[in-house]
């Protein structure tokens, strides 16, 4: 951890607000817009994030093949997009093992992604890269996509129904997205309650965005999130302290 403590370095409050602001243009009621200008804690202690993401999260890569490419590997110049990649775990390992395959890594950390770009360059992968893009808004043309990927990103994303949206606008038809999400808060909420509690104990102890815990959904909520477009076939089912959704587009 204090390698990455190192590595990672600390960015101003001040430098932050101005790339937020760029960015991600303030939206909604005022204090929605006052929270969305708040500084994150996924910049402030990204390397907590990428140390609880690289070393103690559940590895869902095997699943992620076995489920989009099912007896076959993908074929060449196929494009994937990871959305909230945070520090590349997923894309660097798919790019890795599938050099035809086309990957984009995309979070709204400006430091889990220069952590990501580092890796992907000391491992020499030129079929993988990333941006910094709201996954809510995302910028990209409508089929943009073969294949899709998203770990642990609804539990603290607002208007999921809207992330799930963009995921259907940007895949083009006969694609597949794979979504992997916590199934219990405790579990879910662990980098959560890390980081605030480092924010606790540093002067920088208020006025993040993020809550003080996860939320996630239920097994019926689950199914019915992705319900809320019109998939060719969806099938959700939960493994241990997991639950995923396999959507394809008609």
């Amino acid at each position: 951890m204090s390698q990455l403590a190192k590595e990672v370095s600390l960015s101003t409050t001040a430098e932050i607000d101005a790339v937020v602001s760029r960015q991600f243009p303030p939206t909604g009621n005022p204090d929605q817009r006052r929270n969305e200008q708040r500084e994150s804690l996924f910049e402030r202690f990204a390397w907590l994030y990428i140390f609880c993401r690289e070393r103690l999260f559940r590895d869902d890569t095997k699943r992620i093949v076995a489920a989009l490419w099912p007896g076959s590997n993908p074929r060449s110049e196929r494009r994937l997009i990871e959305l909230g990649c945070g520090p590349g775990f997923y894309s660097c390992r798919l790019a890795a093992r599938f050099p035809q395959l086309s990957v984009l890594g995309v979070d709204s950390s400006k430091k889990q992604l220069n952590w990501a770009r580092e890796k992907a360059r000391a491992r020499d992968l030129t079929n993988c890269s990333f941006e910094r893009v709201n996954v809510l808004a995302l910028s990209y043309d409508t089929e943009s996509f073969d294949d899709l990927i998203a770990s642990r990103l609804l539990t603290i994303l607002p208007k999921r129904e809207k992330a799930v949206a963009e995921m259907f606008r940007i895949l083009r038809p006969g694609g597949k997205c794979f979504v992997a999400e916590p199934r219990y808060t405790f579990w879910a909420s662990l980098p959560l309650f890390a980081m605030w509690m480092l924010a606790s104990l540093t002067r920088y102890g208020n006025g993040y965005r993020e809550p003080r815990k996860a939320s996630v959904l239920s097994k019926v909520q689950f199914k019915r999130l992705f319900a809320t477009q019109p998939w060719k076939e969806v099938r959700t089912w939960q493994d241990g302290r997991y639950q995923y959704a396999l959507c394809e587009k008609g």
